[in-house]
């Protein structure tokens, strides 16, 4: 398929700057990907669309006040944007500068939050490809501590806007327990804790996957043939009590409900491996980073359905909507969120998928 296939035109209005004040508040555009049959819903009915015994996969990643501003030495300005957290005090980033920092050159970060003459000494070290490998100067200072100090909260691109305090909690899911992502699972901003009280009272199971989602996710496919694109990797945890979950939730004929594409991609990453391994399981223990890339004509080994906000056009995401929804289904319900006015983007509302059954494909 053709990186056009996935265009749609959208109005500037419709991408969600703000969240609504309630998280439960937004809308929910409810697709069955048998039919193509859509039902457009508040996302607190979602409580109606889930079942006793069904099984919840959320992603518990932390977003980390990831974005720092500041300068070099030499006195021209820079912003830091971490990507990856290596050690206690080194980590992978994506720096904007008038001219990239050599390795050796010192950066000043933090000034705007600590003062002038306060700022946080850091070092480029090395390069891995577009990133840069930077190390905190100051001894015995860890790089968390250093972003709870000086770190802006990284909003996407689209959002258009300077992070204000209230981001600090509401860009983050209410379940969040591991620190490292530098954008939010967003599927998961729609989720309160009544809800969830309200779902586990119902019999509905939970089950938790850390993935800890890189600024590569905002990153355009550059290449016309989508079979052409090279997935950024992430890294992923699916731990041994998830797995559990998931098999009983499929020997007990119940349903795996993937809350974020970064669950999907965490799930099928670990069922991908378990099959190239020859396991007899359906899926084992992940700890790895994934490069999984889903688009239509790749199959779902785990996940029978989706909860999901709307997408970029033509990014990669929309696409693995495609490849579980069916890619007419999907589209037909992207216009018809557009028609309706629905919220776009991370901020934005939300969707309730269920696989197509006649979607096959390989691996």
């Amino acid at each position: 398929m053709l990186l056009s296939d996935f265009h749609f035109d959208l109005p500037n209005e419709l991408i969600a700057r703000y969240p609504k004040p309630d998280r439960t508040s937004s809308r929910l555009l409810q697709l069955n990907g048998e039919n193509g049959e859509i039902f457009h819903r508040t996302f607190s009915d979602i409580i109606d669309l889930i079942h006793e015994g069904d099984l919840l996969v959320f992603n518990n990643t932390r977003v980390i006040p990831a974005r720092m501003y500041g300068r070099k030495i030499s006195g021209g300005k820079v912003e830091v944007l971490v990507e990856r957290i290596l050690t206690e005090t080194t980590f992978l980033a994506h720096v904007r500068s008038s001219k990239a920092p050599k390795i050796g050159v010192e950066l000043v970060l933090g000034e705007d939050k600590l003062g002038e003459g306060k700022g946080v000494k850091v070092m480029m070290i090395g390069r891995q490809d577009a990133l840069f490998e930077l190390k905190i100067a100051e001894k015995s200072t860890a790089l968390l501590d250093v972003l709870q100090k000086i770190g802006h909260m990284p909003l996407p691109p689209y959002i258009d806007r300077p992070d204000e305090e209230a981001d600090q909690e509401r860009y983050q899911t209410v379940y969040n327990k591991v620190p490292g992502a530098v954008a939010a699972p967003t599927a998961g901003l729609h989720f309160d804790d009544e809800l969830l009280a309200r779902l586990k009272a119902k019999g509905v199971n939970f089950a938790f996957v850390t993935l800890h989602v890189g600024a590569g996710t905002f990153q355009p496919v550059r290449v016309d043939n989508i079979e052409d694109h090279r997935m950024h990797a992430e890294y992923a945890e699916v731990p041994q009590d998830t797995v559990d979950a998931v098999l009983a939730t499929k020997k007990a004929g119940k349903r795996v409900i993937a809350v974020g594409t970064t669950s999907v991609r965490s799930i099928e990453s670990a069922a991908l491996a378990a099959e190239e391994k020859g396991c007899s399981n359906l899926l084992g223990p992940y700890f790895s980073d994934t490069s999984i890339f889903i688009y239509p004509g790749k199959k779902f080994r785990v996940i029978d359905c989706l909860i999901t906000n709307f997408h970029l056009p033509e990014s990669t995401l929309i696409m693995l909507v495609s490849a579980f929804a069916g890619y007419k289904n999907t589209m037909n319900a992207y216009k018809s969120a557009v028609e309706n006015r629905y919220r776009f983007f991370s901020y934005g509302d939300a969707m309730f998928i269920t696989k197509n059954p006649n979607v096959t494909g390989t691996a």
